[in-house]
């Protein structure tokens, strides 16, 4: 058992990363893609929100159906990464910022939505005294293949083409590694979907407040990774030409979203040792931290910006895996893909706003305010998380 646990866990891990790359590679090649044609703030941001608003639709009907409850979660999830990389290798044939690319980025940000929430009910289906490892995991393939399309457009130089080919072949082998995993003794399925188990985020305040901490941590995560990059490449640009200063946010922006693929591993760890609810607000505190020094190193000397944006990436996404196994420890097994899917619609239906209105706010107070406004959002979910504390007889 112990075997046939790691070798499926490890599939699964491999499989999320390579899928989940797909998020983030219009803001990877957005730089590249700009030397080629001229897009206004409005669909820039879209680019990247339009994946938001596709995983929250798509995430909705699954919690809405129960699809993630009913079905084979592994089907689901290689049905979606094949769909998904076929949408997403299309980018080659159309108009770059075109309106039907747009409606692909959000095709493919729908199918994704088959594959992070429900690869966590797999996940979680495998331990529940080690789920905050298990979910830890999940979470850091999440991230470190949210970064990867940097590492792309990094190595690929300015051929944005070459990131998108890679990107889209790598989901479809995800979608096929899926299927050689095996589902874990605690995995559980609804035989019926009853529409009154939605109401579980809010009625029960043990998995409300780790929900509403989520969306604090949301608040600033997506924002940051979208546009990573772009502001990265301006501060440099003080100190470095414009080509030195967007190649060199390419690598920055990969290092400090994969730095925090890995923490999300050993706060998955101390969260099964300490408790996953102080990680989320040792996370969080952090990355408020960072978020403000950031801003305040905002076009000055690079090394010291880079310090603090690799803090700020290492800290930003830990306490993500930690919020949804809380969640998963107080939802019935045979409700928890529907719950799961459903926090991360709330989640990412919020970062639609954060993402589109990122380049009104800057166009208004500039990047170092835009950036310090992030830093909201962590405090926020550290008052929330003090509350789920409160709540008598917690053992989590």
């Amino acid at each position: 058992m112990a075997l046939t646990k790691t070798r499926s866990i490890a599939l699964l891990v491999v499989a999320e990363l390579f899928t989940m790359s797909l998020w983030f590679l219009s803001s990877a090649v957005l730089p590249d893609m700009m030397r080629e044609v001229e897009l206004s703030s409005f669909v820039q941001a879209l680019l990247s929100s339009s994946v938001n608003i596709g995983f929250v639709v798509g995430a909705l009907l699954i919690a809405f159906f129960g699809i993630a409850d009913r079905f084979d979660a592994r089907k689901i999830f290689a049905l979606s990464a094949v769909l998904a990389a076929i949408f997403n290798y299309s980018l080659l044939f159309l108009e770059i910022g075109g309106f039907v690319s747009i409606l692909f980025r959000g095709l493919t940000g729908l199918c994704l939505a088959g594959v992070y929430p429900v690869g966590m009910k797999i996940a979680v289906g495998w331990g529940q005294k080690d789920r905050g490892f298990l979910v830890g995991l999940m979470v850091g393939a999440l991230t470190v293949g949210s970064a990867f399309p940097h590492f792309t457009a990094y190595i690929g130089g300015m051929d944005w083409r070459f990131a998108v080919e890679v990107i889209s072949l790598l989901s479809l082998i995800g979608g096929v590694l899926v299927l050689f995993c095996k589902l874990g003794p605690f995995d559980s399925r609804a035989t019926q979907f009853q529409f009154s188990d939605i109401f579980l985020c809010w009625s029960n305040k043990y998995i409300r407040y780790p929900i509403l901490g989520y969306l604090g941590h949301m608040w600033e995560l997506y924002a940051m990774w979208a546009w990573l990059s772009t502001f990265a490449a301006l501060s440099f640009q003080a100190s470095m030409t414009e080509m030195e200063a967007v190649h060199f946010s390419s690598l920055i922006s990969f290092l400090a979203i994969s730095l925090g693929g890995l923490a999300c591993v050993f706060a998955g760890l101390f969260a099964d040792k300490i408790g996953k609810s102080q990680v989320t607000i040792y996370a969080m505190a952090l990355s408020a931290f960072a978020a403000l020094a950031t801003a305040l190193s905002f076009g000055g000397p690079v090394w010291i910006t880079v310090f603090f944006i690799l803090l700020w990436g290492l800290s930003i996404i830990p306490d993500s895996a930690q919020f949804s196994a809380l969640v998963a420890d107080h939802t019935p097994a045979e409700k928890s893909g529907s719950i799961l899917t459903l926090q991360t619609a709330l989640g990412f239906g919020l970062t639609i706003l954060t993402v589109q209105g990122t380049p009104f706010l800057v166009a208004l107070i500039g990047w170092p305010s835009t950036l310090g406004l992030m830093a909201l959002g962590p405090l926020l979910g550290i008052y929330f998380m003090r509350k789920y504390l409160s709540l008598p007889s917690l053992n989590s």
